[in-house]
């Protein structure tokens, strides 16, 4: 059986109707389903004979030891006495023999840890494959202790399912970034997209390059991420079955960078004279380019991910047409007046040098709307909604390139009242083209940007609103109903109080498990 259609027997609670967010393909209870008692102290993960992965599988026995603290408490093995490790606890023998619950497998041959989502031979517990089980509802389905005998058949309709976090125009702190690593593991999305420096602040502490973050991050000795911090970062995803994709956006938004590295952005001109001010890259240099290669070089190496997000959005021309070095290589190079051309030129320079260091690349719209040339298995970013998305996303792909979807998800924009219901509504192939062409949609992202966002209204501003996101991208098309979206949400969000996260409210009310993080 393929895992896209793989059954998954669990032992699961909350009676005949478990309030699982994403909502599986199908979820079925039978009508005189087992119910029983779950004694904490009886009960451990284990691999089942045959499963497609064994004990040794770091990133399952991490998991196993991480849903079992969520589900019941992280002091319980202390306080029963017993030993616990991988997973699995040796109980006191007074305990009596322990309840089971088993890995499931459709193949019994063991793929590469942590695998891949699109492996059709890959099965394990609570979902078809490792990331839906480090994402899985269990843990959501267990309350009270009883366990209702429950069949799930789920996988993703989606292969990206992601989340970005700016951390320029705010710095974000190293345990709220894992926070958030935690909770979108909880609503299966899988891709951290890490907009990490921008124009306000350079927080990456590059090694080839330290002046970048002495010189542009808001304080050098305390809002960058050093190594270890992004290392921690990668990790802690990659146990969570999430990917880290790091933005380096160039040529625009580079204003922090300036401070630290002398002569790779354009001086602006008032009249004949400098103004002292700085814009873009200077995209006419040779120098421009051998700094570019070594930072990547270094950031290639650092984020293990095949793509680098590789920005190429709001490019503001002013500065470069104020500039008569610039204005005289335009006219050596018969650009005319169209800036655009001048953009293209360095973006492709840019795409050539990632592409020489191994390495795919995501880029925002503009590089794809202003004609590079670009590589056939580039990722084009939607991110505007002027054209309308519906177009963009329609031209993009008729191009045969693969498109991701953030415009309608960008959710630091608030409003009163139930705001995620819009989120919610979004269809992502809901734009004239072809079957080839919605076969090219690999799915979309949440954006957070930073303006207004700092680590004091992150978590609330995110959950549980992006968990609307993430079930549009993880479920079935036609998981649509409102209604019912809304009072599986509302119960989510109160698991979410319940597991730590300062989740901001749907309704007016209460939950059983308030926020006690005060």
């Amino acid at each position: 059986m393929a895992a896209a259609r793989a059954l998954l027997l669990l032992l699961a609670a909350l009676g005949p109707a478990a309030a699982v967010w994403p909502q599986p393909l199908r979820q079925l209870s039978p009508p005189a389903a087992a119910r029983c008692p779950l004694p904490p102290g009886r009960f451990r993960f284990s691999y089942a004979a045959g499963s497609a992965v064994g004990p040794g599988c770091a990133v399952l026995d991490e998991a196993f030891q991480r849903y079992r603290a969520l589900i019941f408490g992280a002091s319980l093995p202390r306080l029963l006495g017993a030993s616990c490790a991988s997973g699995q606890c040796v109980l006191p023998p007074e305990l009596g023999k322990a309840r089971q619950l088993f890995l499931a497998s459709s193949h019994a041959a063991r793929p590469a840890c942590p695998g891949d989502e699109d492996d059709p031979d890959f099965l394990v517990l609570m979902a078809v494959l490792p990331g839906a089980l480090l994402t899985s509802s269990l843990s959501s389905l267990l309350l009270q202790y009883y366990v209702n005998e429950t069949e799930i058949v789920d996988f993703p309709r989606f292969p990206h399912r992601g989340l970005l976090l700016d951390t320029s125009r705010h710095y974000l702190p190293l345990k709220a970034i894992l926070q958030t690593l935690d909770v979108m593991a909880y609503n299966k999305l899988n891709v951290f997209h890490w907009h990490i420096v921008d124009d306000p602040s350079f927080p990456y502490e590059s090694f080839t390059f330290p002046e970048l973050s002495k010189q542009g991050a808001f304080n050098a000795m305390t809002h960058v991420y050093t190594a270890s911090d992004v290392q921690a970062v990668i990790e802690y995803a990659r146990l969570r079955g999430i990917r880290v994709i790091a933005e380096f956006d160039t040529p625009g938004h580079t204003l922090s960078w300036g401070p630290g590295a002398p002569d790779l952005l354009t001086p602006c001109y008032l009249g004949k004279d400098p103004s002292g001010t700085y814009g873009p890259i200077n995209p006419i240099l040779n120098s421009t380019y051998q700094f570019v290669t070594s930072l990547f070089q270094e950031v290639g190496a650092v984020f293990p991910d095949y793509f680098l997000h590789l920005g190429g959005d709001e490019v503001d021309f002013t500065c470069w047409k104020s500039n008569p070095q610039i204005r005289a290589f335009m006219e050596e190079m018969g650009f005319g007046e169209d800036y655009t051309k001048l953009e293209s030129f360095y973006i492709q320079r840019l795409l050539d040098i990632i592409s020489s260091l191994g390495k795919g690349y995501m880029v925002w719209q503009e590089v794809f709307d202003n004609g590079a040339k670009v590589r056939p298995d580039t990722i084009i970013h939607v991110w505007k909604n002027s054209p309308p998305y519906k177009e963009e996303m329609a031209n993009v792909t008729k191009a045969g390139y693969r498109a991701l979807l953030s415009a309608p998800w960008y959710l630091n924009r608030i409003s009163y009242g139930q705001d995620w219901m819009a989120a919610y509504q979004v269809e992502p192939l809901d734009f004239t083209g072809s079957p080839e062409q919605k076969d090219l949609v690999i799915g979309g992202e949440a954006c957070m940007w930073g303006e207004y966002v700092d680590v004091t209204n992150l978590a609330p501003r995110l959950w549980p609103r992006a968990g609307a996101v993430a079930e549009r991208l993880w479920s079935n098309a036609t998981v649509r109903n409102l209604q019912d979206a809304y009072v599986r949400l509302a119960s989510f969000r109160c698991e979410l109080l319940r597991r730590g996260v300062q989740a901001q409210p749907l309704f007016v009310g209460y939950c059983d498990h308030e926020f006690d993080g005060f």
